[in-house]
């Protein structure tokens, strides 16, 4: 088929590295921008462009003949920063928005799971958001004993949807997922090695080269074993499909309630949210 055109991703800096296969990099090196239309000058965040083209990056990857393996990392303070609260705001407003919106969520869970190639991400600082879904959803997870991981759902007054329930229980258990995604505490990602909800913790300083070798392994091996090992093993993460459709479904309705109104002033104006206790 012909060549992929990565040039047309704004929100990702696309770049080959590692095994050559016929004289190509075979490794894609995919980095969510922190400056420019893909983030707020600190982190990478997922606004209306990155949220889609996260999600669709992994058709690409699995259509591209020439790619065996792709990295995913963040860039300046962190992995990701969750998203835009004007795309949050869209979607509480626009009923249009937000129907596009939940099928990019959807489309970034099973994209994940059914791209071919093996996924290595390397998360840093904070990892939330849209790309916390690629990053825990990759084949191989690496973060950064440092990294700060948080899925803030609830804190923002919608349902935990975006990939929790299809992953989190089956990673660290339903006890150690519950508390998580209940109540937005922080893991760190020498806790998260702990639990069990990422493959490997390391030193902040050796992340990337972590990442890069077990990827550049991965593309140097047998393509139809590991792949064909991939797909026999994401059929646990297909199985709780539907668990996962209903809480993105519940999630999105959420967007639509009182609670993610308050959550998001919450946040503009860097506040505790109240959600009608006394307290």
């Amino acid at each position: 088929m012909p060549a992929i055109d990565y040039s047309r991703y704004q929100t990702l800096d696309i770049t080959r590295r590692g095994p050559t296969v016929d004289g190509v990099p075979s490794v894609l090196d995919i980095r969510m921008k922190a400056d420019g239309p893909g983030g707020n000058g600190k982190l990478p965040t997922a606004g209306h462009d990155g949220h889609w083209e996260l999600s669709e990056i992994w058709r690409d990857v699995g259509r591209d003949d020439s790619v065996r393996c792709a990295v995913l990392r963040g860039s300046g303070m962190g992995f990701s920063g969750g998203g835009d609260l004007a795309l949050v705001q869209d979607m509480a407003t626009d009923f249009e928005v937000r129907t596009r919106v939940w099928k990019e969520a959807r489309d970034l869970v099973y994209n994940v799971i059914n791209c071919d190639k093996p996924i290595v991400s390397a998360m840093h600082g904070p990892a939330v958001g849209a790309g916390l879904v690629a990053g825990l959803l990759a084949d191989i997870s690496i973060a950064a004993k440092s990294a700060k991981i948080v899925d803030g759902h609830t804190r923002l007054g919608v349902a935990a949807g975006d990939h929790a329930a299809i992953v989190w229980p089956l990673l660290c258990g339903m006890a150690k997922a519950k508390y998580y995604l209940m109540l937005c505490d922080p893991i760190s990602g020498e806790e998260a090695e702990r639990i069990g909800l990422v493959s490997l913790a390391v030193d902040d300083d050796t992340l990337l080269d972590k990442a890069y070798d077990v990827a550049d392994r991965l593309a140097a091996g047998s393509q139809t074993a590991i792949r064909w090992t991939k797909y026999s093993l994401n059929n646990w993460l297909r199985q709780a499909g539907p668990a996962f459709d209903t809480s993105l479904a519940l999630e999105f309705m959420g967007f639509a309630g009182p609670d993610v109104r308050e959550g998001v002033a919450s946040l503009r104006e860097r506040r505790a949210p109240r959600y009608g206790a006394d307290t």
